[in-house]
Order: C-alpha cells, then structure tokens, then sequence
C-alpha cells in the first residue's frame, strides 16, 4: 500500500511531496537521499523526534536532522556514550564509569580503575570502539514499566540509577543494549554503530575527555585546547555537591520530599556569595579599574555585576556600572546577517570607538555624557547620564562581548579584570545521563523571557538557534581570555524552573515546529521532583533573574 508522505531534507529546504510503501523506515527513506552533507541521524515526524528506526504507517510529514540539529547532536553524543561504556566493559571489565560534564568539545569521564588509567589502556578502548563502528552493530531499544525497570538495574548493579527510579515519578524507563550490553538512557539513539563514526579518546587529569564534533562541522574532531579554568570550575561544583550531599538527581529529589532543599537553597546561595566576595577581594587586592563580565545568554550576568557592585562597596570601592548595550551602533548601521537580517549580536554591532573613548575618559576622571540606547527608535541618546568614575575606583561593564579584546583595544591591558559566567554544570540524573547546560539556560530564557518579555515558549525555542550560532561566534572563543570563571549554576535550580516550565512545555501542540523540542525537554524534567515553594530563595538570587522576585532585575 503506497502512502502520500512530504520530506524535508533540512529545516531550510522546501518540502516535497512524494509517496512510499506502508512499512518503510525512515532509515531506508533518509537512504535514498545520497547526496545530503551530512549523515542523517534523526528525523522528525509531524514534529515529533522520533529515531530512524521508526515505521511509516500513515500520512506525514518527516523532516531529517543531521548533526548541525541540537537534538540530533545529543541523539550522537548519547550513542558515542554507550558505545563508549560498552568498549570499556570489553577492555576493562566491569569497572565504573563516570560521564561528568562537557568539556573541551567533547564530555569529561572518570574511569573506577584502582590504578591511574594509562595511555595504552585509553588507546585500547578507543580501538574497541573503532571494531564496533565498523561492524555496524544495531542499539536495540526497550520500554520497561517501573518494575520490570528496578529488577533489571537492581540485577545488573546500576545502583544509582535504581535509585532514581525510586525518587522519581517516571513510569517507564528505555534501555538500549549494545550486544548484549544494556543500559538506560533517557533520550533517543541511531539505529547503529555506523552512524557514530568521529570520536577521539584523550587522557587527560584523572579521567578521559571523549571528544566529537561540534555541530558547526559535523564531520571533524575541533583541534584540542586545555581549557584549565574550565577544569577547575567543574571540579569546585563536584566539591559544592558533595557539601550539599548532592551528586545526582536522587539526591536532589530526596532532599525536596523530605523538606531540606530548604537549607540546600541557602547554603547554595552562600556559596555564591563566598565566589562573588572572593572575585571582588581579587579586583581589590590588584587594583584593577576595568571589570569586564561576559556570558552567554541567561547567566545570570546582569545579578551578578549587581550584586559584585555590592561586594566591592564592603571594600570600600564605589563601582559604576555600565552596561555594552548602550552602545550599539545607530539601527541603520546595524551589520546583516548571512540571511540579511540584522545581527544585533555581532561585535560591529557596537560603537566601538565611542566606548573606547568614554572608557578612556572615565578612567582619567572625566566628566562623561553616558549614551541610553532607545530601543525603540534605535538611536543613542544623550543628555541623561552625565558622570564620572572617582579616581582608583572600578567600572563594572556587562556585556557579551567583554572578553573580546576588540571591545576594549584602546584601552590599557593592566587596568583589565574580565570576569565569565555561565551555569557551567547541570545536576545530572545518574552516572551516564547528563543535561547539557545548554538546555538548562534555554529553561531559564523560556521562563523569563515568558514572565517579563511577552514572548511565548514557541518564540524563545525557535530563536535558540540564533542564539547559540552567536554565542559560539562571539562569547565562548573567548571564554580563555578571562581571569576567573564563575558559576552561576544553582545545584537545585531545575526543581524550581520545573514548576514554571513545564505548563509552557505542555502548551505546545503537535502541529507546532517546536513541538519535538518541547517534548524533549519535557522529557528530563520528568526526573526531577518540583519544589512548590521557592519562597525561601533570596530577593538577590540568581534564579529570581528568571522567576521573579529579584531586587535587582
């Protein structure tokens, strides 16, 4: 029986209608498009995510997603993990491993060797996982409800997962095994190994970095760069969770139930303060002027340049605050985009020579006709912020593009303290399933831009793309530029977001494009238990950037 179906080859490309036989996969369709850049390695079917391996039974409209999707690229860096894992178990035997966080393009593992993994011992497993790509052996994929899902992790020694399972609402779990070798993972696969072909093993630390490509070149390993201070925040935040009695998500979902999330919203909060406290005793200490925060979009830069104002005011400094945005171009002179629209983020999108200039003047104790950015007419306009930095004291700048040398270039390098924030670490469910931070800073855009922005859920999906192109061309090649690192993440914060969210997730109805996207997301948040009652969060926190509340924002 032939059926009426439409394809898209891309998010960009024009659909076409074709027919075929009821029964086919949408592997066996995606193959009969030889001449696509990049392997498919998911598609979505009247917007839904959906693997490879589905079935076509009706009517649809299927669009194919390649590595340069973000859901496709997690679909990839999932399959490399078991992959990854299986190999391990091949060359090591039944030993624990650890999948910690994103770093250096590619995720941070802990292997539970009793001796320091070696070299050779890292090269084996990445030959192993070479012999299995080329074999192209299949994920198998199964559905498990609640109690076949505990025996099955109860007898295989998967504790914390078990664990989850338990604390958690999730009524069914997937497992994919890999010859024999299974696992649960939250989220979808390819079909086979062969779709999983670049990787690199590098020992590094304690541990090994699993490398793959970045979206922006599917097919390439990006050369490897240590990336130190990155290093070091990730291992801060292990050393806050194990303060905090928090390692995974059970973790965190017991201490909701049983009421002291209340006290591990305080001492998180304090230990931000402690980091903010201490970055200003730095600026003080080395006399710096020119304090220069950058992050990508919901950081949480703007509480954070508030509340190091505040700080630095205990060591008897008197800040002035500013902010990048005052100083973009006239809307005429906005630069375009690839697609001819204007790219408000692109570093030419600012005055740089006006804000070199009054920069410079600031810190020879010049009186200074401060510019407000009207954004609704576009143009600067002067007149109302006329003033002067006391001599030796600091000017706080937040903007995007802080670490860029470009933005300041004209002024003294010895006067520069550049600061960037991120939530550089997620909570993740258990050893081998992680959130990506990208996801947890889209939570809390979707929730704030929906509170005080106007725009719904769908609109702040849609425009993440945009979002994250920019910020991989204008904020993180220079992440490497700052003096200190700080992270803004909340090690309960997706309990809160949760209760915000989630309704905006469940909004979005199938025949919508953001749909797949939503389900997705909605997906994980189903691990975690909602905190109700965020009333004990502070006026000053972080998080009330994004829920309401803050005395700052």
């Amino acid at each position: 029986m032939e059926i009426n179906i439409t394809v898209k080859t891309g998010p960009w490309e024009e659909p076409v209608s074709r027919t075929v036989k009821q029964g086919t996969t949408i592997e066996s369709l995606a193959a009969e498009y030889n001449d696509l850049p990049y392997m498919v390695l998911a598609a979505k079917v009247d917007n839904k995510i959906t693997e490879l391996t589905k079935v076509i039974e009706c009517p649809a409209c299927i669009e194919f997603m390649d590595m340069r999707n973000q859901a496709a690229a997690l679909i990839y860096q999932r399959s490399l993990s078991l992959l990854y894992l299986k190999a391990i178990d091949d060359v090591l035997g039944k030993v624990s491993t650890h999948i910690e966080n994103s770093l250096n393009k590619g995720l941070y593992t802990e292997i539970g060797t009793q001796e320091p993994i070696t070299n050779q011992q890292v090269k084996d497993i990445e030959e192993r996982m070479h012999e299995l790509v080329k074999q192209d052996i299949p994920f198998i994929r199964e559905v498990m409800n609640r109690e076949d899902a505990f025996q099955v992790l109860l007898a295989e020694d998967y504790k914390e997962k078990e664990r989850m399972l338990h604390r958690s609402d999730v009524k069914q779990l997937p497992f994919y095994s890999l010859l024999g070798f299974r696992n649960f993972f939250y989220g979808q696969m390819v079909p086979s190994t062969r779709y999983i072909p670049y990787f690199e093993l590098r020992r590094y630390r304690r541990g090994v970095l699993l490398r793959f490509p970045h979206p922006s070149q599917p097919d390439k390993i990006q050369p490897f760069v240590d990336e130190v201070q990155l290093y070091k925040v990730f291992s801060e935040a292990k050393l806050w969770g194990r303060l905090m009695r928090i390692s995974f998500v059970g973790d965190l979902n017991e201490k909701v139930e049983s009421g002291e999330y209340k006290e591990i919203i305080q001492i998180s909060e304090a230990l931000h303060e402690k980091r903010i406290a201490q970055i200003a005793d730095m600026i003080t200490k080395q006399k710096k002027r020119i304090i220069l925060i950058s992050g990508p979009s919901s950081s949480g830069k703007t509480t954070f340049a508030r509340r190091l104002n505040i700080q630095l005011r205990v060591n008897g400094l008197i800040p002035l605050y500013l902010s990048t945005d005052d100083y973009f171009v006239e809307r005429h002179q906005t630069p375009l985009d690839e697609n001819g629209e204007k790219n408000f983020e692109d570093i030419t999108a600012l005055d740089i020579d006006l804000f070199n200039r009054d920069m410079n003047s600031l810190l020879k104790g010049e009186e200074v006709d401060i510019p407000t950015f009207d954004f609704l007419n576009g143009k600067k306009v002067f007149g109302t912020r006329i003033t002067r930095a006391q001599k030796g004291h600091p000017i706080i700048i937040e903007g995007i593009h802080g670490l860029n040398r470009q933005l300041t270039e004209d002024m003294p390098e010895e006067e520069k303290f550049k600061i960037y924030i991120s939530p550089l670490t997620q909570l993740n469910i258990d050893e081998h399933n992680r959130i990506p931070t990208t996801d947890a800073r889209m939570l809390r855009r979707l929730v704030r831009d929906y509170q005080f922005r106007g725009h719904t859920a769908q609109s702040t999906i849609r425009e993440w793309p945009k979002v994250r192109k920019g910020e991989d061309k204008n904020i993180f090649p220079y992440n490497g530029e700052a003096d200190v690192f700080f992270n803004s993440e909340h090690i309960y914060e997706l309990s809160v977001l949760k209760k915000y969210a989630e309704p905006l997730l469940q909004q979005i109805k199938r025949e919508e494009p953001e749909y797949g996207e939503a389900i997705r997301m909605w997906k994980y948040l189903q691990f975690f238990k909602t905190i109700t009652d965020d009333s004990v969060i502070a006026n000053n926190s972080i998080i009330r950037e994004f829920i309401g509340g803050s005395i700052f924002v």
